[in-house]
């Protein structure tokens, strides 16, 4: 059988100024049902690379095809508009009839929905972040680390989550976490 390709980068190259690139020729292939982590320190250009396959940036050369995506983000307070539920904000943009399974599987409460983002906790947020990114249906999950915010016990359960995914999409993930990146990935590119 083969697996449908959900990310192409061929020949990137990018940087701030032409004398300081982060990338330079760089390419990867990522396929559905694969996770591959890119582990570097703060500083390397590890989201400079979600934010060039976004399309937030350009690249200065190459070329970037990519299938629908959704994200989930470092931080999730600033994910989050504050004002309104995060219920709210997750029915703007994906189909939630799959929510209530989605949070038990997650370990929410899916009541919790129903507050701003202020009133949950880190963990708790990072995770309906997570929810919302999956209820997407994207092909192509980037996921800047997806783990950050949460306690050790927690961490294993989204992580295992995500990885139960892997049938409907590929995980692009981006992590300082080298034992981590060891634990889930197919592949690790090391940058910087």
């Amino acid at each position: 059988m083969t697996r449908k390709r959900v990310l192409t980068i061929e020949n990137l190259t990018f940087g701030y100024t032409r004398h300081a690139l982060l990338y330079s020729n760089f390419s990867l292939s990522l396929y559905e049902g694969e996770i591959v982590t890119i582990l570097g320190p703060s500083g390397s250009g590890k989201s400079t690379l979600f934010e060039l396959i976004a399309g937030n940036i350009k690249p200065m050369e190459g070329y970037i095809k990519k299938e629908r995506f959704s994200q989930v983000f470092q931080d999730p307070y600033t994910s989050f508009h504050p004002t309104y539920t995060i219920k709210n904000q997750i029915e703007d943009v994906a189909d939630v009839s799959n929510m209530d399974q989605l949070c038990k599987e997650m370990g929410v409460e899916p009541s919790l929905f129903e507050k701003r983002p202020h009133e949950l906790s880190g963990g708790q947020l990072q995770r309906a972040s997570i929810i919302r990114a999956l209820l997407m249906k994207p092909k192509l999950l980037l996921a800047d680390e997806p783990t950050s915010a949460l306690d050790n016990l927690i961490q294993l359960d989204v992580m295992k989550l995500l990885l139960r995914t892997l049938g409907q999409v590929g995980i692009l993930m981006i992590t300082h976490d080298r034992d981590l990146a060891k634990w889930c990935s197919d592949r690790i590119i090391e940058i910087g």
